[in-house]
């Protein structure tokens, strides 16, 4: 009975005393900001997470390359992208995952150094949508894992 009460507080200290480093976060890095995904039925796919909750905060292009960035709440998004191939496995319809950062230039440069690969410089950008223009900067990587990580600089989303 000692031992099973020691392990319920033992357990819950762990949630209320946690790692110090466990709510530690970069300066250089402020959240996670999007996961785009390319799908094989875009209509299907953008009623799905509409019928999820989520809401679409921009849209751009035309068939077949449309393209929707997807309010999932707290400023975290699902970008879709139309095109995908059925035939793939679904892990490989995923694009890239993103980063919000206060400062592109200096992520890209730090993670440069710990072994990524570049794959687009920072650039600033000013994406088209059907809700007016949306100006980011912005950078890719390669990381030492294979997975490509975009650097999303923006004050409006």
């Amino acid at each position: 009975m000692v031992h099973c009460i020691f392990q319920t507080f033992a357990v819950s200290m762990l949630f209320i005393t946690p790692n110090p480093h466990f709510f530690m976060s970069s300066s250089l890095l402020s959240g996670f900001h999007h996961t785009a995904i390319r799908v094989v039925d875009y209509d299907r796919s953008l009623k799905f997470y509409h019928d999820l909750g989520m809401v679409t905060a921009r849209s751009w292009g035309e068939a077949p390359k449309r393209a929707a960035m997807l309010n999932a709440g707290d400023g975290n998004y699902v970008e879709l992208f139309e095109g995908g191939d059925a035939d793939a496995p679904s892990e490989a319809r995923m694009i890239h995952f993103a980063l919000r950062t206060p400062d592109c230039d200096a992520v890209h440069a730090l993670a440069l150094s710990l072994g990524a690969t570049e794959k687009i410089a920072p650039k600033d950008v000013e994406i088209p949508s059907h809700q007016g223009p949306l100006p980011v900067r912005l950078s890719f990587v390669t990381a030492p894992g294979g997975e490509i990580i975009e650097f999303f600089q923006n004050d409006l989303s």
